[in-house]
């Protein structure tokens, strides 16, 4: 290789800026046993990235505008037959979920429900992901304007509760990430796929925030104390671990998924048996390994059971100190350095949801989530985005810094009702409700928030105290 760079300086030096590019990609790339020389190589890559480059209007095989439209869209949706297949389209960002990509899985959700000839809904995302959770940039871009996110954080939980009581069989094929607000749009589903490839975790402490989009009401359901430990540690799941837990229903191998596509799609009914049938053909049986989270449940029962997050801390701490106990060490030291605030919001509203239908969850996850956005008690969400997102030194400044500066009445400013009901996330409470004909009211559009009443509620909201008068 050094001897390929010493006898290509005089060719490339008389080289345009893209030939020397080329160049350095080749030095990047080429196979030590390709089998050509080195100039060979360079001008086979020369002419690929030349055909890359010419428009698809003059290629010998011009992509189909239909094509080139879809690739600009958020989300893709396709109508296959009975079935109907929404595709998360943000694959370079990591199939993020904005405010556009809420609204639309919304309503195309709502079009497949009432739509006769639409059976079964099949979600997945494009690229090596699944959904990485909620767009974090959107929400540090705009954290000095008062309730810029208020409506894409409003569409997302709505959408939220209309998967977990969605009418029609829906089945996730979750390949890769499926984190925070992603892991919603897999967990709820009749049918959640996973392959080997896929895990799945609720990190919001690192960054300051609490699991939401449900996962107040998800969490408290799972083995024991398992909610309260992935809550607070945001430790990952991967792969059969997902399916123990109970966030999906079925493993199949990365190699089959395509195939267990293409069987779905042919399906002529929304049978949910038949449905079912189909997914285990393609399945295989769950084994933990030895050394899973999954097999330390008498630990985290006995710690995670406790009142406080202090007293979770203390009797983790001494678990850690006992044989074979080495795998709680890094979890701890990433315990400790999640924000005190978000800690003892997450552990309280889990331990509310067990307890709370799904409709008081997503309501109760709507207020604290406008609130921290506001910075009621602490801008802790921001400052966690900078540290792991923005400025990436994984060093953030929580305010309070400390678990023994995070008081009871501090918390009960994030979790307090609004006194106008109208604020509330728009969803139906009673079971009378759900089943009226109505139940996908309370849109965004038709909300208290919504133009023109938005600058009744900016004054409404101006009364609240800030993190500032709070903190003092």
């Amino acid at each position: 290789m050094f001897f390929c760079y010493a006898r290509s300086t005089k060719f490339a030096s008389n080289r345009t800026s893209s030939d020397r590019a080329i160049l350095i990609l080749c030095f990047s790339i080429m196979p030590q046993d390709c089998g050509i020389s080195f100039t060979m190589y360079y001008f086979k890559l020369r002419i690929a990235m030349a055909i890359i480059s010419i428009p698809s209007s003059t290629t010998m095989f011009p992509m189909p505008q239909q094509v080139l439209r879809q690739n600009r869209e958020v989300v893709m949706a396709e109508e296959i037959g009975r079935a109907r297949m929404l595709t998360l389209n943000r694959p370079n960002h990591l199939n993020y979920i904005s405010g556009k990509v809420a609204s639309t899985l919304g309503h195309n959700f709502e079009k497949y429900e009432n739509d006769d000839s639409a059976d079964f809904v099949i979600i997945k995302g494009t690229g090596r992901t699944f959904s990485a959770g909620g767009d974090l940039h959107m929400f540090y871009e705009e954290r000095n304007t008062r309730d810029s996110c208020l409506e894409a954080t409003y569409r997302m939980y709505w959408l939220c509760y209309h998967i977990h009581t969605y009418k029609k069989p829906h089945i996730a094929l979750v390949h890769g990430m499926s984190v925070g607000g992603g892991a919603s749009l897999m967990a709820p589903m009749k049918f959640s796929v996973v392959t080997e490839k896929a895990f799945s975790s609720t990190p919001e402490t690192n960054i300051g925030f609490h699991p939401d989009c449900g996962f107040s009401y998800m969490l408290p359901r799972l083995p024991g104390r398992l909610g309260e430990y992935l809550g607070l540690t945001g430790e990952k799941l991967r792969g059969k671990e997902v399916v123990a837990a109970g966030l999906a229903t079925h493993f199949v191998p990365s190699q089959k998924l395509f195939q267990l596509e293409k069987r779905l799609l042919s399906i002529k009914s929304g049978d949910e048996d038949t449905i079912r049938s189909v997914i285990n053909e393609f399945s295989t049986n769950i084994h933990i390994d030895e050394r899973s989270i999954l097999n330390k449940l008498s630990i985290i029962n006995e710690c995670f059971s406790k009142d406080s997050v202090e007293e979770i801390i203390e009797s983790f701490e001494a678990e850690s100190s006992r044989k074979g106990n080495d795998w709680i060490m890094p979890v701890l030291k990433s315990l400790k350095k999640a924000s005190p605030t978000a800690l003892k919001i997450t552990l309280r509203s889990i331990r509310e949801g067990r307890t709370q239908t799904i409709s008081e969850c997503l309501r109760k996850e709507f207020r604290i989530s406008m609130n921290i956005q506001r910075t009621i008690i602490s801008g802790d969400f921001y400052e966690g985005i900078r540290a792991q997102i923005i400025d990436k030194d994984k060093s953030p400044k929580w305010n309070p810094s400390t678990l023994d500066k995070v008081h009871d009445d501090q918390l009960d400013l994030i979790f307090k009702p609004f006194e106008d009901h109208d604020l509330e996330l728009q969803i139906p409470i009673k079971e009378e409700e759900e089943e009226e004909e109505s139940r996908w009211r309370g849109k965004y559009e038709n909300s208290s928030y919504s133009s023109p009443n938005q600058v009744n509620i900016q004054k409404a909201f101006r009364s609240m105290p800030s993190c500032e008068s709070v903190l003092v």
